[in-house]
């Protein structure tokens, strides 16, 4: 439970919680199921059914690393303890940061630690969104704007710059991906919302998560990293467990950041307008424009130097694979396919960008349907099952998704399969 757990099973099967630190209602959590502990210090561990526990331990095994990184940056950890459970497939987001227990989806354990930002985003909530909580649904940009800062900052302490930026960048894609999606209805795109008569949800999107970082790593490029941190230490210490909204935090912004230091920036212009602002930060990673290059070379002579990739990241992996032009070819992506294999990748992003450009591109070789029908009936994340299935929509691919939803639809968590249903007009 999202509280002081028991780390061992009794024979009774009665267990008691406690919590002493106040929460908002949306952060009780409990799970139940046959599941074991193992610590990776004194306040940080890993629950997982016994058959993922030692590969959960192995993936997980810099999470007292990161609590120490986090705590350098923004001050004390206030939660005590810091451990995740890993839940089955059907769970239907990355992750959710229960306070003490964070919950996590499967699809992060890729034997490398590759996709373990995921878990510095939930330990950032521990500061951002669980320590100060957004007052409305319409200031969530409050809690994944600075989540997102934070997590990129302790990937940055921990792997170092360039990793970071990687990430940063393949956030500023997915911001062009939503503002293109969200071009039609150009107040979604704005900081504050306003969700007055709609449901949540419809603002859990990539606008809160990275125009927010956007907004706040714009703002460290303008007022220094020193005084952007000690601002950021000193606004989690003053508004500790309890709420504020977008007001406040302009208002503290100004009396504790822009106006002592004499700064002029365009707060309501980034909070209140639509888009992204001309100041926004440009970002750079000299490995993504590697592997940009090497894309560009390959699609220039269909010859590509197996030599060049073989030590990319899964980030540079997927940079690579969501750039492909609209024209690439079907004996282009044979031709990749048969140097690296993407159909059978072990990593679950890397999978899932490349059956997205398989759905798009209709290519069908090396049992890629089969593998892109697998992967629908055994995976649960929202984020993955409805790219797949908003490609089959995109290619004309309706009736297809619909045959994979018949058998996919039940292994689905209601949060996922209702987000699936209305994209294929199932009612």
């Amino acid at each position: 439970m999202s509280a002081e757990n028991p780390k061992e099973k009794n024979g009774n099967g009665v267990y008691h919680f406690k919590m002493k630190q106040p929460i908002p209602a949306y952060l009780i959590a409990l799970a139940i199921g046959d599941i074991e502990y193992k610590a990776i210090s004194e306040r940080t561990g890993v629950y997982a059914e016994k058959s993922m526990l030692h590969k959960v331990h192995e993936e997980f095994s810099d999470m007292e690393k990161m609590v120490v990184a986090a705590e350098n940056l923004y001050g004390d950890y206030d939660w005590d303890q810091f451990d995740v459970i890993v839940l089955p497939p059907s769970f239907p987001f990355g992750g959710m940061e229960n306070p003490r227990l964070t919950f996590a989806t499967p699809t992060v354990i890729a034997g490398d630690k590759s996709l373990t930002s995921l878990v510095a985003h939930e330990l950032a909530h521990s500061w951002s969104g669980n320590l100060v909580t957004n007052a409305t649904w319409n200031d969530f940009w409050l809690n994944e704007g600075f989540t997102v800062y934070f997590e990129i900052r302790i990937m940055e302490a921990l792997y170092g710059k360039d990793r970071a930026n990687m990430l940063a960048l393949i956030g500023r894609q997915d911001l062009e991906d939503e503002l293109e999606a969200l071009k039609e209805s150009p107040n979604d795109t704005k900081l504050k919302l306003d969700l007055k008569g709609r449901n949540p949800d419809d603002g859990m999107n990539s606008i809160a998560y990275d125009k927010g970082y956007l907004f706040l790593r714009t703002l460290e490029e303008k007022v220094g990293r020193d005084n952007m941190d000690a601002f950021l230490k000193s606004y989690f210490k003053k508004n500790a467990f309890s709420t504020t909204n977008t007001e406040d935090f302009i208002t503290y912004l100004n009396e504790n950041l822009l106006d002592k230091n004499n700064i002029t920036f365009n707060t309501e212009e980034w909070i209140y307008q639509p888009g992204v602002p001309e100041n926004a930060a440009v970002i750079t990673s000299d490995a993504f424009s590697n592997v940009e290059k090497t894309l560009e070379e390959f699609l220039k002579t269909n010859k590509i130097d197996v030599t060049k990739t073989e030590n990319w990241t899964p980030q540079e992996w997927v940079h690579f694979v969501r750039n492909f032009p609209e024209d690439i070819t079907v004996t282009q992506m044979q031709q990749l396919d048969n140097s690296f294999d993407f159909t059978n990748s072990t990593n679950s992003y890397i999978t899932m960008v490349w059956y997205e450009q398989s759905i798009l591109n209709n290519y069908h070789d090396n049992n890629v349907d089969t593998k892109i029908a697998e992967f629908l009936n055994t995976v649960g994340r929202r984020w993955y099952v409805t790219t797949l299935f908003n490609a089959f929509a995109k290619a004309e691919r309706i009736e297809e998704a619909k045959e994979i939803y018949k058998t996919a639809r039940g292994n689905y968590h209601s949060v996922t399969a209702n987000t699936v249903d209305e994209m294929l007009g199932i009612e």
